[in-house]
């Protein structure tokens, strides 16, 4: 390829995490401006997490422009230590601008209702007929294609696979610190300047200098705090149920012909299961929080429940609940059936898993490379076998289920205390 163009002037965002984003190159700044990025100011990072955390109301174009600060720092390091081609270097500053691009509102609740996958959307923006692919093709016509295989993880370029997709990379490092700061949490903290400084590119891969295995500690932990207390909390998990509640419920109904006050046009090619990239594009947060308030009225009470619980945050309690109880699972489903509580929407178990760190192991499905330590002597270590820390927790999977109900509901039975009483009984029985 020829050199990119370079703009007259350096453009700078200024960030609360990253104080400035830096762009001189033409094409990250005309990629900022396409319709596709400028969507992603009306997707929250963080979906329903704002419920629970006030201040979670960042978006994934603020994300995004942080994992093309820390990708753009990470390869100014580089170029003192190791040639980077011109090429690597777009190559390595477009993905990680674009690699959340495919992302739909509330993204994985949305995706499991409709059962899409935002990085086939990915794809789509980079590969179809989108003023991204439009901007990338004036780089190189083959560029589209070399940007979308670093992403899907296919492509030569390994080393810049690992820089945004491994267990420590930019991608991650921006959420962990950016939710942090959003969420008002310590527990995302760790040094970001130390770890940039001990990563090292060696045999196509990205190492971090031995000396640097305690900041990389530090890292891990903070990523095992955020995801117990912050994205797996019960709260905003409450209402991720309602909103994939009320998804489900208007596709029920509009498979079943009832006529909604509001049509839900926005909807149709969701609910029928034919999506086209431009109606993906169409829809963002905005519209499916403009639905959620028109639908609070709807004659459907369940959809107008639904929604009025949502917008006025008027969340489900939980208890804590072992799938494995399944008598106990069905005579509390029959008990709220028989109240009158329809418990397909009303009665909801849900469950969380995260894996903090794992090493390798060949052959398994989703491999996962592990974190490399380049030792004095030259050799590679994998930072499990180095660290006391890390490697009490590697391979440990930690999954916690709850079970989601509405309290004010059962409260109301007072007409029919024996029912009322059954359902108060067998909860508690379920939450021991």
């Amino acid at each position: 390829m020829n050199n990119p163009e370079q703009l007259h002037e350096e453009k700078v965002f200024k960030d609360p995490v990253h104080r400035y984003i830096h762009v001189r190159d033409r094409l990250i700044w005309d990629l900022i401006g396409t319709r596709e990025f400028q969507r992603l100011r009306r997707i929250r990072q963080l979906g329903t997490t704002y419920l629970t955390f006030h201040g979670a109301e960042h978006s994934r174009f603020s994300h995004s422009l942080g994992v093309y600060e820390i990708m753009r720092r990470i390869i100014a390091n580089f170029h003192q230590i190791s040639e980077w081609s011109e090429e690597e270097r777009l190559l390595g500053l477009t993905t990680a601008l674009l690699h959340d691009i495919g992302h739909g509102p509330f993204s994985h609740s949305f995706e499991k209702v409709f059962h899409l996958n935002h990085e086939s959307f990915t794809e789509q923006m980079i590969l179809g007929d989108t003023e991204v692919n439009a901007v990338l093709k004036k780089a190189d016509a083959s560029f589209p294609e070399k940007v979308a295989d670093i992403i899907a993880k296919t492509s030569e370029y390994k080393h810049i696979v690992s820089l945004i997709s491994s267990q420590i990379d930019a991608d991650r490092m921006d959420y962990l610190l950016r939710d942090a700061y959003f969420t008002g949490v310590s527990y995302g903290q760790f040094d970001l300047e130390r770890i940039l400084r001990v990563m090292r590119f060696h045999d196509d891969q990205i190492v971090i200098k031995s000396t640097g295995m305690h900041a990389v500690e530090d890292y891990i932990m903070s990523r095992y705090q955020m995801y117990w207390q912050v994205y797996f909390h019960p709260v905003s998990r409450s209402a991720e149920v309602i909103l994939r509640k009320i998804l489900h419920r208007a596709k029920d109904l509009a498979t079943n012909g009832y006529s909604f006050k509001v049509k839900a046009d926005a909807f149709h090619s969701f609910f029928s299961g034919d999506v086209s990239l431009s109606e993906y594009i169409q829809l963002d947060e905005s519209v499916i929080l403009y639905y959620f308030q028109m639908w609070q009225f709807e004659n459907d009470s369940i959809l107008a429940d639904l929604c009025q619980r949502f917008m006025n945050r008027r969340l489900f309690k939980y208890i804590e609940f072992n799938p494995m109880q399944v008598k106990e699972w069905h005579s509390l489903y029959e008990a709220f059936q028989d109240a009158g509580i329809d418990p397909e929407y009303y009665l909801i178990l849900d469950s969380s898993s995260d894996l903090p760190y794992d090493f390798y192991r060949p052959g398994e499905e989703e491999e996962r490379i592990p974190i490399q330590l380049l030792m004095p002597n030259g050799d590679l270590r994998e930072l499990s076998r180095e660290s006391d820390l890390v490697d009490a927790i590697s391979g440990k999977k930690r999954t916690d289920h709850k079970l989601y109900f509405p309290m004010d509901l059962i409260e109301d039975l007072s007409s029919n205390g024996e029912a009322k009483q059954r359902i108060l009984e067998l909860l508690k029985r379920g939450g021991t």
